[in-house]
């Protein structure tokens, strides 16, 4: 037995590598890196980030969420039908075609295989390459599809709470008054891959009571799915911190309470249509009042009156190792007040060799900062501010 399940883990790892998805990400992720430092240079003449940052965070956190969340999928026996892991990379890929990233979240391309096995079931359609697939399902409501879409929902608020904040991209816009303000913006793909079983002909029930949550099935298979997940925020009237983390949190909450009331679709299948469509419905509502609080909001960056407030800070730069942070405020740089980016660069260079800053934090309270500069550090310490010497898009 533990022979047949080792051999199982490592052909369903190996069809991992075989997942278009896997693949498509990769190649997403670079995409929004280019187009990221390429924007970043046009606001600032400089980038933030390099271009391989969001690809570095494809991985990692999601690959742990993804195998914590394997072995809770497994033991309690959740199954699901193979033609809604191909629908899911079909409508997934879809998706992406719309060029806005946070329409590839779980809530949407899980919440619409969910729908689009029920409709393909009941009018006998398949895919090509996939018939055999869709002729094996029945017409049949699967309460198993909507236990993975709240697991993933809870996984995508983790991921944006830990991970959604690093790295936010700095970015310059007019606002619909002609003003230049200043905004952060994140665009994230994360990969979660996770252990599903599959009806199959290789793995036996090795308890009585396992698997818990089936499909009809007595033998089953193990597949490693990578499931994207995607998402975007745009914010002006605050710390980025401050709004990401608040989204995150209700993504989490929602994820909970789907998880919890899917469970019920088992003896009661309405249940389940009902809870996709509000999982679609809430994911929307979550996005909907995070962008209209936002908007509802004074501009957090713009420009300042008693000082130059910080909108972005490059890695390993003087300012980053100087603890500087974004939404601080330079109101003087070697004791003179700075009121702009060319009185900022000319008392910087009073003293080439040291430089000692005045800096408003956001409670609007003084510290001092000091620094010895060296050959090779950035000549303006890699600090970013709100300036407005360029056309940028209207409206944030």
């Amino acid at each position: 037995m533990v022979q047949i399940w080792l051999v199982e883990l490592l052909k369903g790892t190996g069809k991992l590598f075989l997942h278009p998805v896997l693949y498509y990400l990769v190649f997403l992720s670079g995409i929004l890196g280019v187009m990221r430092v390429k924007r970043e240079r046009k606001n600032f003449h400089v980038r933030a980030e390099d271009a391989y940052f969001e690809l570095r965070q494809l991985f990692p956190l999601g690959l742990i969420i993804g195998l914590s969340l394997s072995v809770i999928v497994i033991a309690a026996g959740i199954t699901v039908p193979f033609a809604a892991i191909v629908l899911i990379a079909g409508i997934t890929i879809l998706l992406s075609f719309t060029t806005n990233i946070r329409w590839m979240s779980p809530a949407y391309t899980v919440g619409a295989a969910f729908f689009a096995v029920s409709l393909f079931s009941q009018n006998h359609w398949s895919i090509p390459f996939f018939s055999n697939t869709f002729d094996s399902i029945g017409g049949i409501v699967y309460p198993s599809i909507v236990v993975i879409l709240g697991l993933l929902l809870i996984a995508e608020g983790i991921l944006i709470l830990k991970n959604g904040i690093k790295g936010t991209s700095p970015k310059l816009a007019k606002s619909k008054r002609g003003k230049t303000i200043g905004v952060h913006e994140v665009k994230r793909l994360w990969m979660l891959p996770l252990f599903m079983l599959i009806p199959g002909e290789a793995l036996q029930l090795p308890f009585d009571w396992w698997p818990v949550f089936h499909l009809g099935a007595k033998e089953y298979a193990l597949i490693f799915v990578p499931f994207a997940i995607g998402f975007h925020q745009q914010v002006k009237g605050t710390l980025p911190k401050e709004a990401i983390d608040r989204h995150g949190r209700q993504v989490v909450g929602l994820g909970i309470l789907t998880t919890i009331i899917s469970v019920v679709g088992y003896w009661y299948p309405l249940v389940s249509i009902i809870l996709a469509a509000l999982a679609v419905i809430g994911r929307e509502t979550i996005a909907f009042i995070a962008h209209q609080t936002d908007d509802s909001r004074p501009f957090y960056f713009s420009k300042k009156n008693n000082g130059l407030m910080i909108i972005g800070i490059i890695p390993e730069s003087p300012a980053s190792k100087m603890e500087l942070m974004v939404g601080e405020t330079i109101a003087k740089v070697n004791g003179i007040a700075v009121r702009d980016e060319k009185t900022f660069y000319e008392a910087l260079q009073k003293n080439r060799a040291h430089c000692k800053l005045d800096v408003l934090d956001k409670n609007g309270e003084i510290r001092f900062v000091q620094r010895a500069l060296f050959d090779g550090d950035h000549h303006e310490l890699g600090l970013l501010f709100v300036q407005d010497d360029h056309d940028y898009e209207k409206g944030a």
